[in-house]
């Protein structure tokens, strides 16, 4: 595919980039619903330069001041590709968002290109610089001491306070209820636990006044980070963005699944206590959180967790897509129960 793509890429970087040769295009592992893309981009002379279009000026969701940075050992790029579907945003509303982000503060990847036709290099895509860092947690962990941890923690409640201050009017985002969302996924799969149930009617019958409605990552955690020597780099995988509350993705954060392996003293994502983390982002957003709020927030992103671990088995079991690691996710749906009685008793990390 990458001698097909290669070309195909040069074509749809051209208006924004210039004349390009692309080199070294290579599949990257990772990446649940799409499939990412490493390569570079070669100035083939010093002119035929294009001006970027802005968001207002074009369907394609491309940047506002690209030049061809292309020259000499080329330059870094990546490009995801997926089909639409009905649960991920588009390649589009991802740029998109993630421009809205930057302009709020937030550290996200430049973004060059992104269109939701497939006609271009076979299925909609989204192309943004490179950033260096690491992404593997437990890489990230071996190389923090306790200063590295607090610093990230602190940046990482930076960031979402960012995130949470950008516009997200006028680009298509929606506001799905998280709760129904997730009752809906399980009932699909025709299987439940009674853990699952009593905490679906016990967050029923609890659930707090809602709060104001923001722009939200909705996947943000340990994982689709990537850190460099100086800490927090860039917020990936942006592809479950939409508007809700802030303590959305606040409490995804602080679940166990996302803590890999740190004690429960280190509730928010293996780096800090959740107490410190929701005082990082308060002070960061001039903001205070209702912690009854979050903590019903909490239990709704583990409840969601186990829901996925569940839908993960099924995949397996039913033989849609035989997998060893989709069966040993499945096995976690007895973890999360843990986490979820705990949580409904009083417990859970701090």
């Amino acid at each position: 595919m990458s001698v097909e793509l290669a070309p195909a890429l040069e074509e749809v970087l051209r208006p924004v980039l210039g004349d390009v040769t692309v080199e070294n295009l290579q599949r990257l592992t990772g990446g649940a619903s799409r499939t990412t893309w490493a390569f570079s981009a070669h100035a083939r002379s010093r002119s035929g330069t294009a001006h970027a279009r802005s968001e207002s000026d074009t369907a394609h969701a491309r940047s506002e001041s690209d030049t061809a940075q292309t020259g000499g050992a080329g330059r870094p790029l990546i490009l995801r590709t997926g089909a639409r579907d009905d649960i991920h945003a588009s390649m589009e509303l991802e740029a998109k968002v993630q421009q809205r982000a930057a302009a709020a503060g937030a550290p996200v990847p430049h973004i060059v290109n992104a269109d939701n036709s497939p006609a271009a290099v076979g299925a909609p895509y989204l192309i943004c610089d490179a950033i260096a860092g690491e992404t593997i947690v437990r890489r990230i962990f071996r190389g923090l001491d306790d200063g590295g941890r607090a610093r990230l923690l602190e940046q990482c409640a930076t960031a979402l306070a960012a995130i949470h201050r950008a516009d997200p009017a006028g680009i298509g985002l929606t506001s799905p209820d998280d709760l129904a969302g997730w009752r809906s996924r399980l009932d699909e799969i025709g299987d439940t636990t009674a853990t699952f149930e009593w905490t679906f009617r016990r967050l029923a019958d609890a659930r707090p006044e809602p709060s104001p409605m923001r722009l939200v990552h909705g996947d943000f955690r340990m994982g689709n980070l990537i850190v460099d020597e100086s800490g927090l780099a860039a917020v990936l995988d942006w592809e479950l963005t939409h508007i809700g509350e802030i303590y959305e993705d606040l409490a995804w954060f602080c679940i166990r699944a996302w803590r890999f392996g740190a004690p429960e003293t280190l509730g928010a994502g293996g780096l800090g206590s959740v107490e410190t983390f929701l005082q990082a982002y308060e002070s960061a957003a001039d903001t205070s959180l209702d912690r009854n709020t979050f903590r019903w927030w909490l239990t709704v992103a583990t409840l969601r967790w186990g829901v996925i671990c569940r839908h993960q088995a099924e995949r397996h079991l039913s033989g849609e897509s035989p997998s060893v690691e989709l069966a040993a996710i499945g096995r976690r749906v007895s973890e999360t129960e843990w986490d979820l009685l705990e949580l409904l008793s009083g417990g859970g990390p701090r």
